[in-house]
Order: C-alpha cells, then sequence, then structure tokens
C-alpha cells in the first residue's frame, strides 16, 4: 500500500529533508553574502543554522536503515563513505563560514569549500540512490532543487525575522531572497512537468501515468500544496516587502516553510516508496 511504503521510506525521508535545508541554507548565506546587502549578523546565524542542520543529516545517514525490497530504489554502497565524509565536512565549514562572517570576513575559501562540500552530498546521494548514468543525474537535479527552495524558503524566513527587531534594514535583500524562491519554486514545477512527462524515476511510470492510480493523492499533493501554492505565497511575499510590509511578509514566508517542508517530504516519499521522480 502507498502509506505503508512511504513509511518504510521515512528515514531516507528524514535524510531529504536534513540534507537540503543544511545544503540549501548555506548556499543561501553565501548568495546572501556576494549577491545582497544582507547584516553579517543575519548571515552568520543562518550560516550556524545550517551547521546544525548539516550536523543532524550526519547523524542521520549514520543510521540509515537497509533498503527494504519493497522500495524501488537500490543502494550502491560505493558511495555511501564519500557522502558521509562530504557531510560531516559541511557542518565544519559551515559553522566557520558564520564565525568568520561575523567578524566582517568574506572568507571567500570557506564558501568555496563549503559550497565543495554541499555539492558532493548531493552528488553522492545521487549516485547511492540514482542507479547510476543519466537516472542519477536526474535525481541529482530533483536534489538540488528541493535544497535551493526549502533552503532559502528557511533563510528568508529567518532575514523576515531580522527586520521585525532591526525595522531600519532596506527592503532590498528580502525581495531578492523571496524572487530567488520564487524562481527556484518556478523550475521545480518545470521539471514536476518533464519528470511526468518522460516517467522518470526507478519505477519508469508511462508518460503522466502518476496522475492517477495508487499514488496520485501524493502526486497531486505534491503539485498543489508543495508547489503551486507556495509559488503563489511567494509572489505575494515579493509584493508586501515591496510595501514594506515586512511582518506580512514574515508571516507569508513562514506559511511557506511548512509547505515547501511538506512537498520535499512528498517529493523524497514518492522517490523511496515509489520510485517516482516528482
Amino acid at each position: 500500500m502507498p502509506a505503508e511504503r512511504i513509511a518504510e521510506s521515512l528515514a531516507f525521508i528524514n535524510w531529504t529533508v536534513l540534507t537540503a535545508l543544511g545544503v540549501g541554507s548555506f548556499a543561501a548565506v553565501v548568495a546572501g553574502r556576494f549577491r545582497t546587502g544582507a547584516t553579517r549578523g543575519y548571515l552568520g546565524f543562518t550560516a550556524f543554522s545550517a551547521a546544525a542542520f548539516a550536523l543532524l543529516a550526519y547523524l542521520t545517514d549514520g543510521g540509515l536503515p537497509t533498503l527494504s525490497p519493497d522500495l524501488a530504489v537500490r543502494l550502491d554502497p560505493a558511495w555511501e563513505t564519500p557522502r558521509r565524509l562530504a557531510l560531516a565536512a559541511l557542518p565544519v565549514l559551515a559553522a566557520v563560514y558564520g564565525v568568520a562572517l561575523w567578524r566582517g570576513s568574506r572568507a571567500v575559501p570557506v564558501a568555496i569549500a563549503g559550497l565543495a562540500a554541499a555539492a558532493l552530498v548531493l552528488v553522492a546521494g545521487a549516485l547511492s540512490w540514482g542507479g547510476g548514468g543519466v537516472a542519477s543525474l536526474l535525481l541529482l537535479v530533483e536534489l538540488a532543487g528541493l535544497s535551493v527552495a526549502l533552503g532559502g524558503v528557511w533563510a528568508a524566513m529567518i532575514l523576515g525575522h531580522w527586520y521585525l527587531v532591526t525595522p531600519k534594514l532596506p527592503e532590498a535583500p528580502l525581495i531578492r531572497f523571496s524572487r530567488w524562491l520564487g524562481a527556484a519554486l518556478a523550475l521545480q514545477l518545470g521539471l514536476f512537468v518533464l519528470w511526468l512527462a518522460v516517467g522518470a524515476g526507478p519505477e519508469g511510470a508511462p508518460a503522466f501515468g502518476s496522475l492517477v492510480g495508487p499514488w496520485a493523492l501524493f502526486v497531486w499533493l505534491r503539485l498543489l500544496v508543495g508547489l503551486v501554492f507556495p509559488l503563489v505565497v511567494s509572489w505575494a511575499a515579493v509584493q508586501t516587502a515591496r510595501s514594506r510590509s515586512m511582518e506580512s511578509a514574515t508571516g507569508l514566508l513562514y506559511i511557506n516553510v511548512g509547505t515547501i517542508a511538506a512537498g520535499t517530504i512528498l517529493a523524497a516519499g514518492l522517490y523511496f516508496g515509489a520510485g517516482l521522480l516528482v
């Protein structure tokens, strides 16, 4: 049954959510440092939150169970060690980067090293559970999209809080973060349609066949709750930030944290439980 299969993959869903938060929020910090006027206090705090998420992902990775034969995904054990080493390095580099930001340093080498560790985490994860070749490349794109969206909305929500305690901050950084989030969700929506059209994933479903059948409810929830609704809310967050209604913008981003996290859980559950890439 679909619900039972998703329940069997809960550990891998947890890994996906924590990894996406760690990788995506660190990438958002680096982007915010070099592409916005966000304060160093905010950037340092968000870097430390990325380190905490990455550390939890590392601890989760060490306790992943053996994949059930009922699941569509199989493990390539050759990539376990690189994946865990990258996950061990990311929280250290994110914490070091957070300290450097608080001290006012650009710390470009640390930022590059952290991004390299984050990329290796995603690559090793895709090669671990993607099946190799083009299938692993597609999973890598999916993991990157989930990371940018979930980590990005976390970083944007924290930034919204910074305005509540420092009201004189210019609105440009929050507008830019919200726009980046909207672009990431739009890209995910496009990939959703593409994945369904080609039947991507280990299960190899027929074109748009996942919209009906035993997994249809979860696929539709992924589309409506995890993609369409937060895309609309991101647009609204941009508009409210432009009018300096920062409390409203922060509230909207709070909603998006929940919906995008739910969408990430659904996407991971459908991949590990059903072999569907959405």
